[in-house]
């Protein structure tokens, strides 16, 4: 059962990739902003914590999102789980690494997510989204049939999100940039990484992960 990282800056098509290893693989994601909202509503010791900090506009600690992934590795089953949204620090992977090594767990491979940050801009600023079915268009390479009408449900009601915007978008890279990048050679020299091409199509970066995972 192996246990990943998916890396790659916003839009990478990281969550994409997650939700095909948990169907095809059973394998389990483990997106920090999906465990601190569960915890938050849980009733748990944990949660109590989780529901405290966040309840006074505080950022949640290491320690506390460490402790929700332990609670994980070691009450969950499935076919390996996917860390997705952490380590995002070099502090961060250390403290992944004792947690795995206490469990009795190991990290097989650290997956790189590879992009062109102009192409990922174009591909991310052109999206956009059906309101009543969620169906995914884009400017450029899907747009609907009939402008402004999704060819899946007929609805009109079109959406973009607010940070879907270059201005919003080169924030959040350069902050990527900033503090996760680092992780690329701190898992290089740990003999983890391995980089497939993020804009290539879906079904080529799902097959490009396969043969990652079933390698190990």
């Amino acid at each position: 059962m192996p246990n990943i990282i998916l890396l790659g800056p916003p839009g990478a098509g990281k969550g994409t990739q997650a939700k095909r290893l948990e169907d095809e693989r059973g394998m389990v994601q483990l997106s920090t902003g999906d465990m601190l909202r569960a915890a938050r509503t849980s009733g748990t010791e944990m949660g109590k914590k989780v529901a405290e900090v966040m309840d006074r506009g505080q950022l949640v600690t290491d320690e506390i999102v460490i402790g929700l992934i332990e609670e994980k590795l070691t009450g969950e089953q499935g076919g390996g789980f996917i860390f997705d949204g952490f380590p995002r620090t070099l502090p961060q992977a250390d403290a992944l690494e004792a947690l795995m090594a206490k469990v009795g767990q190991k990290l097989d491979a650290v997956i790189e997510m590879q992009v062109d940050d102009a192409a990922l801009v174009a591909r991310i600023t052109g999206r956009y989204t059906c309101g009543n079915c969620g169906a995914v268009y884009h400017d450029v390479t899907k747009p609907t049939k009939v402008a402004g009408t999704c060819d899946v449900c007929g609805s009109t009601d079109m959406k973009r999100r607010a940070d879907d915007n270059e201005d919003s978008l080169k924030t959040r890279l350069m902050e990527y940039y900033k503090k996760t990048s680092p992780l690329i050679g701190y898992y290089w020299a740990k003999g983890n990484l391995v980089s497939v091409d993020g804009l290539a199509e879906m079904d080529e970066v799902a097959a490009a992960i396969a043969k990652v995972l079933d390698k190990g």
